[in-house]
């Protein structure tokens, strides 16, 4: 563990002074994290769950996630909740889904799925013009489906494994193969995009707030109802991760429970993270 800490401190050392987008440092931190939970777990006894071989690491990160989720983003939503006329807050959902379409586009091209990427590009241009940039979903309205396709299901779609389970600082579940999509979805976002820091930075904050907000009761229901919220949220995010790659129709030796794939903790904040 010591010479792990060790490395990472000199990852980070070499990383200060140098001109870097805030993006790309929070992934350099992911990337660190990913390889101290790899060469640093311990006690193999323990690990009960083969998806899950990092799971004291995990669990750890998870408490911190949920201790600041508790003292500072729920506090957050709660209040965003109160003082946001509904109407307001759907289209400011439907705002930010607009923009994930871009996202989508991009994967659906490189699974070679056009009729899903027509779908979206379809979707992005009604929803950009005649729904006032996205505040007003009309694309769902006349028959145009949201796919939301991201670079971890492309990449288990060539085929990588999903890799062990991975609970990511700040931004929740995750595995490894997830955690390296990430990079791609933060390039082909086009919030990443934006120059200026004051704008860029106020939208990634109000996605995150809005995010939150929409899952107020469900995450209180993960807390209030099960005995272990980490398992939870855990076999909810595997099984949910394993039906999106397969578009819904998974091995019937790999689905566990067709449940879990109705539970949305893959796109947004979930409790134990919040994913940007």
């Amino acid at each position: 563990m010591v010479a792990c800490e060790h490395f990472l401190g000199r990852l980070w050392a070499r990383t200060m002074g140098v001109e870097i987008r805030a993006y790309r440092l929070v992934w350099l931190a992911a990337m660190g994290a990913a390889l101290m939970g790899q060469g640093c777990a311990t006690d193999p006894a323990r690990v009960a769950d083969p998806r899950d071989p990092l799971e004291p690491y995990n669990r750890a990160v998870y408490r911190f996630n949920t201790e600041i989720d508790k003292a500072i983003l729920r506090p957050v939503a709660v209040a965003y909740q109160k003082i946001t006329p509904e109407p307001v807050d759907r289209g400011i959902t439907n705002f930010f889904d607009n923009i994930a379409d871009v996202t989508s586009v991009a994967n659906n091209i490189l699974q070679f799925k056009m009729s899903r990427a027509g779908s979206d590009v379809g979707r992005i241009f009604i929803n950009t013009t005649v729904g006032v940039l996205g505040f007003i979903d009309v694309a769902t309205n006349v028959g145009l489906p949201s796919y939301k396709e991201d670079f971890g299901q492309t990449l288990g779609y060539w085929g990588l494994e999903s890799g062990a389970y991975f609970v990511l600082p700040l931004l929740g579940p995750s595995s490894i193969r997830d955690t390296l999509g990430w990079a791609g979805d933060i390039v082909t976002d086009p919030l990443f995009s934006l120059r200026e820091d004051r704008v860029h930075w106020g939208l990634v904050g109000l996605r995150v707030v809005d995010e939150r907000a929409d899952l107020l009761t469900a995450v209180d229901i993960v807390e209030d109802a099960s005995i272990d919220p980490y398992s939870f949220v855990r076999d909810a995010y595997l099984q949910r991760r394993l039906s999106r790659v397969y578009d819904g129709n998974p091995p019937a030796e790999e689905g566990r429970d067709d449940f879990w794939s109705e539970v949305d903790f893959g796109n947004g904040p979930a409790p134990g993270g919040a994913r940007p």
